[in-house]
């Protein structure tokens, strides 16, 4: 969880400010577009293949690897001064970004099926909380006349604390009488095309689910900031605040209200009204004439993905082969990769060229669709698997 905490704190201390500065370097929406949804592809190219390597070599090597990536790319950052630099930083963000899968996979290790939606959303809630601090954290140090370079330099800097942590207190969750078990002789491609050719197969539905709902919410984030400095004259200065009232109402669900809202009405529930308020959500948003009405549409995201996304990867991670749960794991990260890597590219080209509203309504109803597929998911479906015996 500090992991966690820690490497998203670095990462949103740059990511409202990334289509800013790229605006400063002559990017257009659509390239400041394609500039986001770089990181999404070499998430999606990695995620599978740091799944696959945690489940043979164990969690711990992966995600200390993943995090001196993330250390570099701050670096390349602070001294970036042209887009292809900004191009640079993204790829190898979203390259260590593919631990996602890993730490999914941890926590699988660790927590039983009952809990295991609630131990999720604890992790979601720290890279919340890194959410809600970093972007402050990034608005402070240009507010206080640090300069341009200040935010990439606290966030590596975070990032080797961050190593050094992981390095003394982050223990192997997967026993090496675990890994040297005989595995499925499945190749990651194979598991692709089969998400690809049964979608009706639940587990491959749920990888769809998360990956349109991933999609929409990625296009809006790709033109967010835009619009409020569009709409409301928002600017680097500020910015930050908006995405710590964000990221607190999200820590707040996903630490306080997931783990009873599982218990109570089941992931599978849970799953569906979490998609529900992200549809609402965003078809509201560009409703709102100020921003206190804007924010109040805006709160129905935080609220929605942090029940969407968990519950869904903990429904996934019960039908995977417990001997394959990373690669699993890593397969939904690269549908989600590939949603990461289209949602801002179209989203910045509708913005451009439709209209800065239509990317939400788009995205809204992306997402009220995938809700239809929610609901033909059957509550108390997924194969449970007996919670590992502790050693």
């Amino acid at each position: 969880m500090v992991t966690a905490f820690v490497d998203m704190i670095g990462f949103a201390l740059l990511l409202p400010l990334m289509p800013l500065y790229a605006q400063r370097f002559g990017a257009d929406p659509f390239t400041i577009g394609l500039l986001i949804s770089s990181f999404a592809l070499a998430q999606m190219i990695a995620a599978p293949f740091w799944g696959r390597l945690s489940d043979r070599l164990g969690r711990r090597p992966m995600i200390l690897a993943s995090l001196a990536l993330s250390a570099v790319s701050f670096l390349i950052f602070a001294f970036a001064d042209t887009v292809a630099l900004l191009l640079l930083c993204r790829l190898m963000q979203g390259a260590g970004g593919g631990n996602m899968s890993v730490l999914s996979a941890y926590i699988s290790d660790a927590v039983g099926p009952e809990e295991r939606a609630k131990g999720l959303g604890w992790i979601t809630a720290c890279t919340s909380a890194g959410v809600m601090i970093g972007p402050a954290i990034g608005s402070l140090a240009i507010g206080a006349g640090l300069g341009p370079a200040s935010p990439g330099l606290i966030a590596a800097g975070l990032c080797v604390l961050n190593i050094l942590f992981a390095w003394r207190w982050l223990p192997e969750s997967s026993s090496a009488a675990e890994r040297a078990k005989p595995r499925p002789k499945r190749r990651i491609r194979q598991q692709i095309a089969a998400v690809l050719g049964h979608p009706n197969v639940p587990a491959h539905s749920l990888v769809w689910i998360y990956s349109a709902a991933m999609m929409a919410f990625m296009a809006m984030n790709g033109v967010l900031a835009l619009y409020l400095a569009h709409r409301f004259k928002i600017h680097e200065g500020n910015i930050g605040w908006f995405y710590f009232t964000i990221g607190l109402v999200s820590v707040i669900m996903r630490a306080v209200v997931l783990g009873w809202a599982v218990r109570r009405f089941g992931e599978v529930r849970v799953l569906r009204l979490g998609a529900l308020m992200v549809g609402v959500g965003m078809i509201l948003m560009p409703f709102g004439t100020n921003l206190w009405l804007f924010m109040a549409a805006a709160l129905f995201i935080p609220t929605g993905t942090s029940l969407l996304f968990p519950s869904t990867t903990s429904l996934i991670s019960r039908y995977a082969d417990p001997r394959e749960v990373g690669q699993t794991l890593g397969v939904q990260q690269a549908f989600g990769g590939m949603s990461r890597l289209l949602g801002p590219i179209w989203g910045g080209a509708v913005f451009q060229q439709i209209g800065p509203g239509v990317p939400f309504w788009i995205g809204g109803g992306l997402v009220l669709l995938t809700t239809l597929f929610a609901f033909r998911l059957q509550p108390g479906e997924a194969r449970r698997r007996p919670p590992r015996a502790k050693a």
